[in-house]
């Protein structure tokens, strides 16, 4: 079975919920996790709300709490079921690319994430990280809605 799983997260309740189900399917298989968030660099022109009303500090230090939270729960989540954890922050500007490297880096034979069910023209304006993981990487990825 599965020796190593990562779990990308971005604090939605998607994620959490994938996150819950691969930490069952980790004590199951006697796996240990890596709990990942991603942080997309500043920018001074980017559609991201966030990064256009604030300032690259403000933005940072939000991005950073955000991943401390993140993780903190993936943390939590694993050390509740009995699940050996650790966790780490990659600053990336394409989430995709940072998921499949850390993928790469850490030995990791599964990644399980979640699927936001974006369709029709969402999805093609905001682009679905999951089909990019999915379609770039030669890792299994378990996809959960």
């Amino acid at each position: 079975m599965f020796k190593h799983m990562l779990l990308p997260t971005d604090g939605s309740v998607a994620s959490e919920v994938a996150m819950r189900k691969a930490l069952d399917l980790a004590r199951g298989s006697n796996a240990t996790v890596t709990g990942l968030h991603v942080i997309q660099p500043f920018h001074l022109l980017s559609s991201n709300v966030e990064m256009i009303e604030d300032t690259r500090a403000v933005y940072e230090a939000h991005c950073d709490a955000q991943a401390k939270a993140c993780l903190a729960l993936i943390d939590k989540a694993a050390m509740e079921a009995g699940v050996s954890c650790e966790t780490c922050v990659v600053r990336a500007d394409h989430p995709y690319e940072a998921i499949i490297q850390t993928a790469r880096d850490r030995a990791c034979d599964l990644i399980v994430m979640a699927s936001h069910g974006r369709r029709g023209m969402q999805a093609l304006l905001l682009g679905s990280e999951t089909q990019k993981v999915l379609t770039h990487c030669s890792v299994p990825v378990l996809v959960l809605r």
